[in-house]
């Protein structure tokens, strides 16, 4: 048996990228469904564990799981042969896999570039990790958890996607 034959390689591809995306989600379900909905009920002396200890860590395993869910799905795509015909939603070979499975495709990377360019920038603001203005950090929160509500729900197609691919031709 050659741990380094392209089945296997794809293989631990494909199971990287769903651990990778477990994470990803899962973090993105806790804020938006527990930590978030949470926050009201928490005195106000509590809340500095949440926004200094456990805000910062959880946004470092959201945002690198995020990468790691887009890398690994790209790198499995390749590996399988289906990356232009997916990232082309079925253009070329008009397969409604490659249709479904792109559309699911597109949707993570808008949802990647969503933590990176605009959530992780606004909550770092948010959270105090940079220096601003008092009067942004209001709009920063909002902002951030905006389009966190706008990656949860994004994530429920994301995933049908996904999973009705592995089911069609």
């Amino acid at each position: 048996m050659d741990l380094f034959e392209p089945t296997y390689i794809a293989f631990f591809s494909r199971w990287l990228h769903v651990l990778s995306g477990v994470m990803w989600i899962g973090l993105l379900w806790y804020f938006n469904f527990v930590q978030i909905p949470s926050m009201p009920n928490i005195p106000d002396n509590e809340k500095p564990a949440i926004s200094k200890v456990i805000a910062p860590k959880a946004l470092f395993w959201f945002r690198w799981a995020a990468l790691a869910t887009i890398i690994t799905g790209l790198l499995t795509a390749h590996l399988n042969g289906y990356l232009l015909q997916a990232l082309l939603l079925g253009a070329l070979d008009g397969t409604q896999k490659s249709t479904a499975i792109g559309i699911g495709m597109w949707l993570g990377i808008i949802m990647a570039y969503n933590v990176w360019m605009i959530i992780w920038p606004n909550q770092k603001i948010a959270l105090g990790i940079v220096d601003s203005n008092p009067d942004e950090k209001p709009m920063a929160a909002r902002k951030a958890m905006l389009f966190s509500r706008t990656n949860t729900a994004l994530s429920i197609p994301m995933l049908y996607a996904m999973v009705s691919a592995q089911n069609l031709y």
